[in-house]
This record gives C-alpha cells, sequence and structure tokens, in this order.
C-alpha cells in the first residue's frame, strides 16, 4: 500500500489521496462500492499516467480504504461530496473522470455538479441507480420490512464480504437518481462493460447508453470479462478508451487544451 496524503473537507471528513502532477485534462479515478485506490485499475492507471506526463488523481470516499469514516455510515450523496470537493481543491482545469461501477455513478454526478469542467468520460461497468434499481427492486418483502426495522440489510457479495445496506444508502440514493430526469453529457463518453459481470448487467449498460444526450458515447462490450474488468486485455482497454477521450479533449475547437 502506498503512503497517502490526505485532505480534509470542509465536512470534516479526512480522505486519503495520490496526486500525479502533469499535462491536463487531470484524470481522476472513482473507484466502486468498498472499493479502495490501491485497486489494480487504479494503480495501473497511475503508472500510464506517469509515463505519459499526465495528471492523475485517485483517492479514497470517506469510509473507504485509508480515509476516515465507517463505510456503513455512508451513502451515496456523500461520496458525492467528497468526490467534489477533493477535486475542487486538489486540480484545477478540465477533468477526465474514469469511474468503476459506483464510481460511474459518482462519474454521472460530477457531470451535474462540475459540467464546465469536464473535458470527458470513461466508466468500466458503471452502476447508476444501483441503490433503488439493484438492491431495492430485488428486496424481498422480508427484506424491506426488515429494513424498515432493524434499518439494514446483509446481501451476498460474489467479490467480497457481505454488503450491509442500510435505509440511509437507499433513501439518500433516491435524492441521487440519474436514470429518471434528462442526462446531458455534452462531451465524450466511452463505456466499458463485460458480459460476465454479475454486479452490473449488460442491461444497465444499455438502459444508460440508451438514456443519457450525448454527441460521442460508445459501448464496448467484452465477452466473458467480469465486474473487475482488471486483467491484461480489459486493462489495455481501459488505457485507450481514456487516451481517445483525452485527444478528443484536447483538440482545440473544444478550447480544453
Amino acid at each position: 500500500m502506498s503512503e497517502a496524503t490526505f485532505h480534509t473537507t470542509p465536512q470534516g471528513r479526512r480522505l486519503a489521496y495520490r496526486l500525479t502532477l502533469g499535462e491536463g485534462p487531470w484524470v481522476i479515478f472513482l473507484g466502486g462500492l468498498k472499493s479502495d485506490m490501491e485497486g489494480t485499475k487504479a494503480l495501473h492507471l497511475e503508472a500510464w499516467a506517469q509515463e505519459r506526463g499526465q495528471a492523475f488523481l485517485r483517492f479514497d470516499y470517506s469510509g473507504h480504504g485509508q480515509s476516515s469514516g465507517c463505510f456503513e455510515e455512508g451513502a451515496i450523496g456523500d461520496w458525492a461530496q467528497d468526490s467534489f470537493e477533493i477535486i475542487h481543491a486538489l486540480t484545477e482545469g478540465p477533468i477526465l473522470p474514469v469511474g468503476s461501477s459506483m464510481g460511474g455513478w459518482q462519474a454521472l454526478l460530477l457531470a451535474r455538479a462540475m459540467a464546465p469542467r469536464i473535458a470527458g468520460m470513461v466508466m468500466i461497468a458503471a452502476a447508476p441507480d444501483f441503490t433503488e434499481d439493484g438492491y431495492w427492486a430485488s428486496f424481498s418483502s422480508e427484506q424491506k420490512a426488515q429494513m424498515e426495522t432493524l434499518g439494514r440489510v446483509e446481501l451476498p457479495s460474489d467479490y467480497m464480504e457481505p454488503y450491509v445496506v442500510t435505509r440511509r444508502l437507499i433513501e439518500d440514493g433516491r435524492e441521487h437518481l440519474v436514470l429518471r430526469d434528462p442526462l446531458d453529457l455534452p462531451f465524450p463518453v466511452r463505456c466499458l462493460q463485460g458480459t460476465a459481470d454479475t454486479a452490473v448487467s449488460t442491461k444497465t449498460a444499455l438502459r444508460l447508453l440508451d438514456h443519457a444526450t450525448c454527441p460521442d458515447m460508445r459501448l464496448t462490450l467484452v465477452k466473458d470479462a467480469d465486474h473487475r474488468f482488471s486483467d491484461g486485455p480489459c486493462l489495455g482497454l481501459i488505457e485507450a478508451a481514456v487516451a481517445d477521450v483525452l485527444e478528443l479533449a484536447r483538440q482545440p475547437h473544444r478550447g480544453l487544451a
């Protein structure tokens, strides 16, 4: 684990991060639920950015990794606030969010909060609105009753220990849904999705593609790739997608050089 630096947000949350100075736009890695900035994709992209002299930021949301806070007390809005505050404090100029799983939802929330600064976006197995369309929609009547009485439900995961889903996570998620209202993404977007992903289905990727208004949005489906999307070929696809969007963002007519 690399030694982190810390930024304290106006809300008092102490966020761990690693910053690489370089040429803009800033590539910002946004991790998934219960993931941290030491994951394979984050470290691989950081090394790739350093080789190119590309500005890069990875960080842990509150309740994740080396940052302060308890995961079970957090919610989508908290992590969106973390993302906004650390990006606002540590970077200047155009940004290119790279969102993995829940980080894809966070990237879409950034597109609302920091629209003028978004140069483009890459999403990997993006999971927008998963608290409502994944968790709540799949709950049995017994689980919904348990949520009301105990305020939490434990769900098994194919990738780690069980998830604890709290009532606050569900209720706060409803305040940050992005697939119910118009979703304008006026910049290049590249989406990557594995067909063997058991956490986020291809239906979600296709729904996002259909729902968003975007002049240049492409979805790449990778046969037999799982939710981690972190083997050699998949990492190569992530690199190519980020490089593609960076090249487009730097074109003079976009005014983001």
